[in-house]
């Protein structure tokens, strides 16, 4: 079942994100991933089969596997939602979380293991990637010379906008930014391993933080294809002087249509042809199936 929009009579939605469905349920909120999918920061009218219960599922698994950074998940099994939820099992299973309610940080946590997106951009231009100096030479989709933490703002709607290392500091307090530059980096770092363990580069990924209980927590969702660039290692070739942009477990197809599509990337966004809508959930099933599968891959 596709689902593009979703709500439940008789629960609080909160807010609707890009992907996202958020619910009220008193002391905890609701999460539920759609299969909406989004591009420069437009909300596109296709809706990507299976897509909701990857992100939900991945995330899910990461949470697991990176919990010595604490989250905010509490629950995924439909049947020890609620009662007031059970109506509803068939909508939620699988694509659903019940979450601790945190205070949102004010910044997206990015950090860059390669260059690519606007990193690259960044670089061909001004020779530095999140602010940083780089050194000359450097081909898109390189490994850079260290892990590069550069945050950026959260848009509530239009385009989250980069910000300095200063600036982050700045917005959430020393103390705070420290912490969190430190926590994206070792959540990063585990992440990276354990991927390529599985056949998968993540090139780059973003985190939220939110305050529980004076307490900072991983919240939204966990390096997932909507999140972060997936690559697969064994076509990623490194000395290609003409390298390009590997191919990808992410939403790249979509990315990569949209840019040649003659779309000036103000809303409202265009249909996108069946075989990308085809080819981006096969990905997203892919990504999940490498990284969740019992047996790593060969």
């Amino acid at each position: 079942m596709d689902l593009l929009t979703c709500d439940l009579p008789g629960i609080k939605k909160l807010r609707s994100g890009k992907v996202r469905e958020v619910f009220d349920l008193g002391e905890n909120l609701l999460l539920v991933a759609t299969d909406r999918i989004s591009a420069f920061d437009c909300i596109l009218p296709n809706a990507i089969p299976g897509k909701g219960e990857v992100l939900n599922q991945l995330s899910t698994f990461w949470f697991h596997r990176l919990d010595f950074i604490p989250n905010h998940m509490i629950e995924t099994e439909v049947s020890a939602f609620p009662a007031e939820l059970k109506p509803y099992a068939e909508i939620l299973r699988g694509r659903s979380m019940i979450a601790k309610k945190a205070k949102p940080l004010p910044v997206e946590c990015v950090v860059r293991g390669y260059i690519a997106g606007s990193g690259w951009k960044e670089y061909q231009d001004q020779g530095t990637v999140g602010g940083y100096k780089m050194p000359a030479g450097l081909k898109q989709s390189d490994r850079l010379p260290e892990d590069l933490f550069t945050p950026s703002t959260k848009a509530e709607e239009g385009h989250d906008e980069a910000i300095t290392w200063s600036q982050c500091r700045s917005l959430l307090g020393d103390e705070i930014a420290l912490r969190v530059k430190q926590m994206s980096l070792d959540l990063y770092r585990h992440g990276r391993a354990y991927a390529a363990s599985r056949g998968i580069i993540i090139a780059d990924t973003k985190f939220e933080f939110g305050i529980h209980d004076d307490e900072i927590i991983l919240i939204d969702e966990c390096m997932t294809p909507d999140s972060s660039r997936f690559w697969p290692a064994d076509q990623y070739q490194p000395e290609t002087k003409l390298m390009g942009s590997p191919p990808s477990f992410d939403k790249q197809f979509v990315r990569d249509w949209l840019e040649n599509c003659g779309w000036d990337k103000q809303p409202p966004a265009p249909q996108l042809p069946q075989e990308i809508v085809a080819k981006t959930a096969e990905k997203y099933r892919e990504a999940l199936t490498r990284l969740t599968a019992p047996n790593p891959v060969s």
